[in-house]
């Protein structure tokens, strides 16, 4: 299903996330010109969540608190995501004094992705097919 126009960026931002959980997992490849070691990695997440991460789950949160007001599977998805959004901050902010570096960046990896897919695959076409047009211009005017 193609993306409504209101919430592409959001699908934008999953690809550069999803690369970063692919880097993240046990027994990655090597990507050129991104980090190997399990400490540049470690910091290479923390910057990317600080730089667009943390504000993708803000713009994303802001976005639900717009629309889940009256479809059933539309509220309880949107409890999922709010839940997970808190769970991924703590795991980023582990990196910094976490004993299993190796460990804690293929959970973070595996949490990551599963969350996007989750995202791509169940609340996005949810939203395209519960949201008013009045809801996706509000959407818009948010994320553009």
């Amino acid at each position: 299903m193609k993306r409504h126009e209101a919430i592409a960026p959001l699908s934008r931002d999953h690809h550069a996330s999803l690369i970063l959980a692919q880097l993240l997992k046990k027994n990655a490849p090597a990507y050129k010109g991104l980090p190997e070691t399990p400490a540049d990695k470690a910091t290479y997440a923390q910057e990317l969540f600080q730089k667009s991460i943390q504000k993708h789950f803000e713009l994303e949160e802001a976005m639900l608190d717009l629309v889940a007001d009256g479809d059933v599977e539309l509220i309880a998805i949107t409890k999922e995501i709010k839940t997970e959004h808190k769970e991924l901050t703590v795991l980023f902010h582990s990196l910094k004094t976490a004993n299993d570096l190796t460990g804690t960046l293929d959970t973070l990896g595996v949490a990551l992705e599963k969350h996007i897919r989750k995202e791509e695959r169940i609340l996005f076409p949810l939203l395209q097919l519960h949201c008013s047009d009045e809801q996706f211009q509000q959407i818009y005017k948010l994320l553009h």
